[in-house]
């Protein structure tokens, strides 16, 4: 009697399809020359600055809001679909390209010390910004949750705009990455829009390894519940960030790191059975 090994042969090449799509689903993060992200050293024009303080001790912090044309723009938003925005759930999942700087510290007019950041968008972008006051609003409140995401902060929105300065102390150069990754520029304008308005913001754990001392690897575990095929996840790591969306509209993560991890070695797996992707990061030695 002969086997018909149809159904197997179909079988083994959908378990290689899957296994293709788990080794390619970090080749966007610069495992190739090709897919390199070069960086450049930018020194960013003055836009606005920002006082406001830390929600913690009190203290004074200041938002040097700059403006370049290496930064990339947002995708465009019209005033009504702003205003949509702001009334939705989550009015800051609208991504601002930005460069967040390291914070360092100023003395402000009474020669008292305080922590400065600056934090540098799309030079056509900021100028829009300008002119419209809700805009304006807008983005110092994304730039304010930017940090806090990255930096680990709790920030007043009792803000204040200075408006006999355009800066505090001196705007710091600062690295950013003069190239898009393939697997945001996917993304068009329109998905953009209307992905937040639908996509949950799965649960996830990090987890530092060896668990003491000297820390050699990030390891994200994100729960995506009906998820059923790595093919449908587009995942980005930076050097201090994580973005995974999960189509269609079905999830949407965008975390800051508190450690700078090594994105070329890093590797990730998704697990069909308990639906759970897993990072492993190697982290950067200081």
């Amino acid at each position: 009697m002969e086997t018909d090994t149809t159904l197997l042969n179909v079988e083994l090449e959908e378990i290689k399809q899957e296994e293709l799509y788990q080794q390619l689903l970090l080749q966007t993060m610069g495992k190739t020359q090709s897919d390199s992200s070069p960086c450049k050293v930018i020194r960013p024009q003055p836009g606005i600055c920002v006082k406001t303080f830390s929600v913690s001790d009190k203290k004074k912090v200041f938002l040097n809001i700059c403006q370049s044309q290496a930064v990339p723009p947002p995708p465009h938003l019209s005033q009504e679909e702003l205003v949509e925005l702001l009334e939705s759930e989550d009015p800051t999942s609208y991504r601002v390209p930005m460069s967040l700087g390291e914070p360092h510290t100023e003395k402000d007019n009474s020669s008292q010390g305080c922590t400065v950041y600056d934090v540098v968008i799309n030079e056509e972008f900021f100028q829009k910004c300008q002119k419209d006051e809700l805009f304006q609003q807008f983005l110092i409140a994304v730039s304010l949750e930017g940090l806090e995401n990255k930096y680990n902060l709790e920030l007043s929105r009792d803000v204040k705009i200075l408006k006999n300065r355009k800066f505090m102390g001196s705007v710091v150069e600062q690295n950013i990455r003069t190239k898009n990754k393939p697997v945001i520029q996917e993304i068009n304008s329109k998905e953009s829009h209307s992905l937040p308005s639908s996509a949950k913001r799965p649960e996830f754990c990090l987890m530092v390894e060896p668990p003491t001392g000297n820390a050699e690897h990030l390891i994200a575990e994100v729960q995506l519940p009906g998820v059923m095929s790595a093919r449908s996840l587009v995942l980005d790591l930076g050097e201090d960030r994580l973005l995974l969306i999960a189509r269609p509209s079905l999830y949407h993560l965008d975390i800051f790191f508190p450690l700078l991890i090594d994105q070329e070695n890093s590797v990730a797996q998704y697990n069909t059975n308990t639906q759970v992707l897993t990072v492993t990061m190697p982290v950067m030695s200081s």
